[in-house]
């Protein structure tokens, strides 16, 4: 959706919020500009509504830079999902029309170009008391020498649930591509009335090694190193990580089902590694669950989350859930 007229958006912005009137939810404000796009169907659960969070031209490409607020009013159910893996482009020189653009308002540019060339995307999400917001998009795909920075950060009321999944794929492996991005860094903040609770932090860098590998080519000193990994050969034989973070009343069912199954999960040595793995580790004193996950194949992962929170069909409502992990 545009901004309305005569308002002025700054390029790659976005900006949702809603209430509850009656047993509809309603938003007050959808708008975003380019490369942000979002959409919302209608929903015939009441609470619920859904928005799809997307880009234009299907991706995001070096220099993109994509800003989004999200306010969650009193008793909503929101569903912030996505239409297909987010797609970040390789980074390539040149002068991206979103960089020129932003150059141009008030918002700050790096003046390095390799900054530049780095595609972010941010998050501010405030969660009102007795709502729920449940972030289930589709995971992050990194295609060849691409860039990527995600800083995702939540503020929720004492009474309200949260359900956020972060996860990305190795790349395009039909095009032969393994875990060849350059940079991935991913951060994501949970505050419960100011106190924060949870803190997850991924970074998975291939750029270091071209770092070091100049370096030592410059050195007259060869001393002898341990030798170079690259990400590929470190995260093998996984081609999708993912982490599930749960907290709140409308979690509290999904969340014991989790707890059941792991207490049934045994420990022994193996020849090979599993097609999937995965954990489960209480948070702020059982109140939520972090779950983290590692499969083969990314419809390993997919299919075995459908199944996991198969209990929120009776928070969102049955049509709704269908909607994620399509």
């Amino acid at each position: 959706m545009s901004s309305t007229a005569g308002e002025d958006i700054t390029v790659g912005t976005g900006h949702i919020s809603c209430d509850l009137h009656s047993s509809t939810v309603v938003f007050s404000k959808l708008s975003s500009s380019y490369p942000l796009k979002l959409l919302s169907p209608r929903v015939a659960e009441h609470g619920v509504a859904i928005v799809y969070v997307m880009s234009y031209g299907g991706g995001l490409v070096g220099g993109d830079c994509m800003q989004l607020i999200v306010e969650v009013g009193k008793e909503c159910k929101l569903l912030l999902l996505s239409q297909g893996s987010t797609k970040v482009f390789k980074t390539r020189a040149g002068n991206r029309a979103s960089t020129r653009f932003r150059r141009s308002s008030s918002q700050p540019t790096p003046s390095s170009p390799s900054l530049q060339a780095v595609t972010t995307q941010s998050m501010e999400v405030t969660i009102a008391p007795d709502s729920a917001l449940f972030l289930l998009p589709d995971p992050v795909t990194c295609f060849r020498s691409a860039s990527y920075t995600q800083v995702q950060t939540f503020h929720l009321a004492g009474s309200a649930s949260i359900v956020l999944l972060d996860w990305i794929t190795s790349g395009r492996r039909s095009m032969g591509e393994d875990w060849d991005f350059l940079r991935y860094y991913s951060v994501n903040e949970v505050f419960i009335e100011g106190r924060r609770v949870a803190r997850d932090v991924l970074l998975l860098d291939n750029s270091s090694l071209d770092t070091q590998t100049a370096s030592e080519s410059c050195s007259s000193n060869h001393t002898s190193r341990a030798p170079l990994r690259m990400l590929k050969d470190r995260l093998a034989p996984y081609s999708c990580y993912a982490m599930l973070l749960l907290y709140g009343p409308r979690t509290h069912d999904v969340v014991t089902d989790l707890q059941a199954k792991y207490r049934t999960i045994s420990i022994f040595k193996r020849a090979a590694p599993e097609r999937f793995l995965w954990s489960l580790t209480p948070v702020d004193d059982g109140k939520g669950a972090v779950v983290r996950a590692a499969g083969v194949d990314t419809e390993d992962v997919k299919n075995w989350f459908r199944e996991a929170l198969r209990g929120l069909e009776v928070v969102v409502g049955i049509d709704e859930y269908r909607k994620v992990f399509l």
